[in-house]
């Protein structure tokens, strides 16, 4: 990757010419127009999960510390969070942009991942954390990676089985049909013609459903199946497999996702809109693997 002051300068003047050209588009807001501009706020955001930096408030901090010289007028914390929150939308825009620079994989996967608000044991009954919708509330589901139960949401995703890039995302309830979910996400493009899932998206409805649309979907063997399956095609299925678990990896460990800090749904929803933009950022535009 980019040196952190090149990688500011980079992303601001695509954020800046992505939104100037009207690709990217925000929604007006009364008053006058703010010191810093939009612009800068969503290249700050990005950065941060580039680098990993969990905190707003310390990458403000170091922001106005070590490059105010790029960033000569910051808001403070609570008004750049304010204002964050409001282009959260700008975030999926940029995603959907970069995104389209390369072509859709032939074959993708789908999976989703825990999104924990707060620990099990802090829950007492109603809460704040509900979203647009009466059925998009936190809820106590199972998280099979780390075999443990969790209280929030999850983030499901469909991604290029060769690149990693995400083609679709959504928050979805924790205590969630997968299968269904994976309807929806294909739903937001052209059928692949293999779909690789795990065991949970397994069931005949949804596989007929899915050849009706030209799609093929692949689970991993069963342990009466894998008894009978060539080691070399074990391994290779394992490996391709481990692609979407990695890209989860990136985005909730690496760009530390998993510790949000968000305290509402509307935060984690920005929180996640800006860390998939910043991982498709470097899918299509950093990475050189």
């Amino acid at each position: 990757m980019l040196p952190t002051e090149d990688l500011f300068v980079y992303v601001y003047v695509l954020v800046h010419d992505l939104m100037a050209g009207g690709a990217v588009t925000v929604p007006p807001r009364p008053g006058p127009a703010p010191a810093c501009t939009d612009a800068e706020l969503l290249a700050i955001a990005v950065v941060r999960h580039l680098l990993g930096r969990r905190s707003e408030a310390g990458f403000l901090a170091e922001v106005s510390r070590d490059w105010g010289r790029l960033f000569p007028v910051l808001p403070c914390q609570s008004e750049a969070n304010r204002r964050t929150r409001w282009l959260w939308g700008a975030f999926e825009q940029i995603r959907a942009v970069i995104a389209a620079r390369l072509p859709e994989d032939d074959c993708q996967q789908v999976d989703t991942s825990a999104l924990p608000v707060k620990h099990p044991s802090r829950v007492r009954g109603a809460d704040q954390w509900t979203g647009p919708g009466n059925d998009l509330a936190a809820r106590f589901g199972r998280d099979a990676a780390h075999a443990e139960w969790f209280y929030g949401f999850r983030l499901a995703a469909r991604t290029d089985l060769g690149s990693r890039v995400v083609r679709a995302w959504g928050i979805v309830p924790a205590a969630v049909s997968e299968r269904d979910v994976a309807c929806d996400l294909l739903e937001s493009g052209p059928a692949p013609r293999d779909l690789l899932a795990d065991k949970g998206f397994s069931g005949r409805g949804f596989a007929a459903a899915q050849a009706a649309r030209g799609t093929a979907v692949l689970v991993p063997p069963d342990k009466k199946q894998r008894a009978t399956m060539p080691s070399s095609l074990r391994k290779v299925i394992a490996e391709w497999r481990n692609r979407i678990e990695v890209t989860f990896s990136e985005v909730t460990d690496r760009m530390e996702l998993a510790r949000h800090g968000a305290h509402t749904f509307w935060g984690l929803l920005t929180r996640t809109a800006a860390t998939i933009a910043a991982h498709t950022l470097l899918r299509v535009c950093l990475s050189h693997d």
